[in-house]
Formats: C-alpha cells, sequence, structure tokens
C-alpha cells in the first residue's frame, strides 16, 4: 500500500510539472520567480506600464496613443504575453490625454480587460480632451467593461497587489501612508509653481508596495500638485522605484518630490522628441542617494550633457521626424520581497542588480 502511494504522489507530481511545461514561457516564470514583474512599453512618449505579481494579479497603468495601426495596443499585448498572460485584470487610466488614454479602444480590440480604474470625469474642457473622454467611455460600453472611479487613500480593489491611489481629481491623501508623515526638509525655499488646470494635475497616482520595496507613478502630476502632496510633512515615505512624472518634462518632479522619496532607480518613459528636460534631468541628477536612472529613448532635449548613459537608454535612437520608426525597445523591472531588484534593457539583454538595503 506505501509503495501504491508513492507511485500516486509521482504520477501526480509528473501530472503537475506537466502543466507547468505545457504553461507559457512567461506564465512558469512569474509563477516560479516569486518577483514583482514591471514591464515598461515603449508608446513613443506616451505611458504604459504593466504590473504582474507573483500570482499572477495584473495591472496596467495607461495605453499609449491612439492609431498608428494599433502600435502601442500591439506592444502592449506582446508584453503580456510574454508574462504569460491571457487576460488583464485591471487598466488604470492616469488621466485623459491621449498619449495616456488613447490606446483603450485598440487594447479591448486585442485582450480582455476585467476593470478600468479612473480619477472620475474628465476636467480640461477642450475638444481633444472631451473626445478622448467619450472614446474611452463607447470603448468600454461596447466591451461591457466595469469602471471604478478611485479617490485619494484607496486601496486599488486588486487581490495580491498592495496598491493606493494618493492622487485623483486634483486631491491628494489628507494623512500619510502608515509609518510616515515626517517633515520634509526638501520643501524649503522651493520656487512657486504654476497652478495647473489641465488633466495632468487631475492624475490618478499610485504608490505600490511589494515586500520591502515601494514603488511611486503619479501619471503626469504637475510641481504644484506634488507640493501640496509632499508638503509641510512627507505623506509617501522613501520609495527605492520612481516612475518620473509627466516623461521627465519640466513642469513636474519638483526636488519636493523626487528628493523627498530619496529613490535609487528613477525610470522615465520618454520620447525621442517628448520629455527629458534638462531641469528634470538636473534634479534626478543632484537627488541624494540615486544610483541610476533609466530613459525608453535618448532625449533630444537633453542632449550628450544630460542623457543617461546609452546602457541605461532602451532606444538610442535620435530621430529628426517625430513620427520616424523605431524598434520600439523597452525595460523591464524585477523585485524581490528581500528588497532587492533589477531592470533589465530589452535593446542589450543587460540586467543592472540592486541590492537589498
Amino acid at each position: 500500500m506505501r509503495m501504491g502511494m508513492r507511485m500516486l504522489i509521482v504520477a501526480a507530481l509528473a501530472g503537475t510539472m506537466g502543466l507547468w511545461a505545457a504553461a507559457p514561457t512567461g506564465a512558469v516564470r512569474t509563477a516560479a520567480d516569486g518577483k514583482l514583474h514591471v514591464y515598461f512599453m515603449d508608446v513613443e512618449g506616451g505611458q504604459s506600464t504593466l504590473f504582474v505579481t507573483p500570482t499572477g494579479t495584473s495591472l496596467l497603468v495607461d495605453t499609449g496613443w491612439a492609431d498608428h495601426n494599433g502600435r502601442d495596443a500591439d506592444r502592449i499585448v506582446a508584453a503580456a504575453h510574454k508574462a504569460g498572460l491571457k487576460r488583464i485584470d485591471a487598466v488604470l487610466v492616469t488621466h485623459f490625454h491621449d498619449d495616456h488614454v488613447g490606446g483603450v479602444p485598440q487594447l479591448l480590440a486585442r485582450i480582455p480587460v476585467g476593470e478600468f480604474l479612473d480619477h472620475g470625469p474628465y476636467r480640461e474642457l477642450t475638444p481633444d480632451v472631451a473626445g478622448n473622454y467619450a472614446a474611452y467611455l463607447k470603448a468600454l460600453a461596447e466591451h461591457h467593461v466595469r469602471r471604478i472611479v478611485m479617490k485619494p487613500g484607496e486601496k486599488l480593489p486588486l487581490p495580491g497587489l498592495d496598491a493606493t491611489a494618493v492622487t485623483a481629481d486634483w486631491k491628494v491623501i489628507d494623512h500619510p501612508l502608515p509609518g510616515v508623515g515626517e517633515k520634509n526638509p526638501y520643501c524649503a525655499n522651493l520656487p512657486s509653481y504654476p497652478h495647473d488646470t489641465t488633466e495632468n494635475s487631475r492624475s490618478l497616482g499610485i504608490v505600490i508596495q511589494f515586500g520591502r520595496v515601494r514603488i511611486v507613478d503619479l501619471g503626469d502630476l504637475t510641481s504644484d500638485k506634488e507640493v501640496e502632496l509632499m508638503c509641510p510633512v512627507n505623506r509617501l515615505g522613501t520609495a527605492q522605484i520612481l516612475v518620473v512624472s509627466h516623461h521627465g518634462w519640466y513642469p513636474s518632479s519638483s526636488p519636493a518630490l523626487v528628493d523627498a522619496l530619496h529613490p535609487r532607480v528613477a525610470i522615465m518613459d520618454n520620447g525621442a522628441l517628448k520629455g527629458g528636460s534638462p531641469a528634470t534631468f538636473k534634479t534626478l541628477k543632484n537627488s541624494p542617494g540615486l544610483e541610476n536612472w533609466w530613459q525608453l529613448h535618448y532625449s533630444v532635449e537633453g542632449g550628450a550633457t544630460w542623457n543617461a548613459p546609452d546602457e541605461f537608454l532602451a532606444n538610442l535612437d535620435k530621430p529628426k521626424d517625430p513620427q520616424a520608426p523605431d524598434a520600439g525597445y523597452g525595460l523591464e523591472l524585477t523585485v524581490s520581497q528581500d528588497g532587492s531588484f533589477a531592470v533589465t534593457n530589452d535593446r542589450t539583454g543587460a540586467t543592472k542588480r540592486y541590492a537589498a538595503r
């Protein structure tokens, strides 16, 4: 009887191994390594970032641009398949500018999505934003996808992903995250930032906690709202990973935010001709504790003086034509529970590892 039980156990294990072997490569890796995988897709100066937990829970932040023959949606779906996904659990739309929400209809035509999260009705009264919002609602209705409006302080409704909304619809969290809330020394001697009335300042921003690593992504939040969030007390604490706001453009990334977060690594989803302002590069360069910043593109605006070394650039193209095609290389961040993480450059295949602290 004991021999028979052993044979049954061996047979069951063999069957399980057979199931794993038959699964997509990405699914095996995601389930087996216990890490959070984050894919920064190149959507040519827009934003699209896919988070996949060890249990397979997935969150896509923004969908890139509309049109371009479905270029951005195709790149998102390719990353999802690389992660072993057949559907995306939730898509978070930071705001209703075309480079963030434009790709929603094309994405829904290619892969199922469980639900959409956003900051509520659009507030920027321009024809372009009104059109983006109408197209967004139409796509959700046609595909019968649930929509959830998030408020600062609320947890994202995704089991297995510890993510909190900290900004939304021109509001910020009214209390610090647990365990933080010290006075922010980087609030002193700040310039007077202009009052932003566009969708950028309404961005739905989030903080993700995975083990000992904190990741901050505030969409296109502008410096006036950053100061409200971070002054006089730091409501977010420190973060190992900062997704550079607003593609690295100068209206965002104030020292009150960047220096107070004290990130070890910053990742900029810029385009060759969009984002990567010298003022932002200067803030990153002077930020205490920053080890490296990574970029999806060489920034023409940043030039030879400010861009990161080539090894930290996913795309080296320096086009004169903003519509010039490129290879669309991305970056992949892998995060371990113990606080260590790594960034892989799709263009070179090289990985830089950061030990836990």
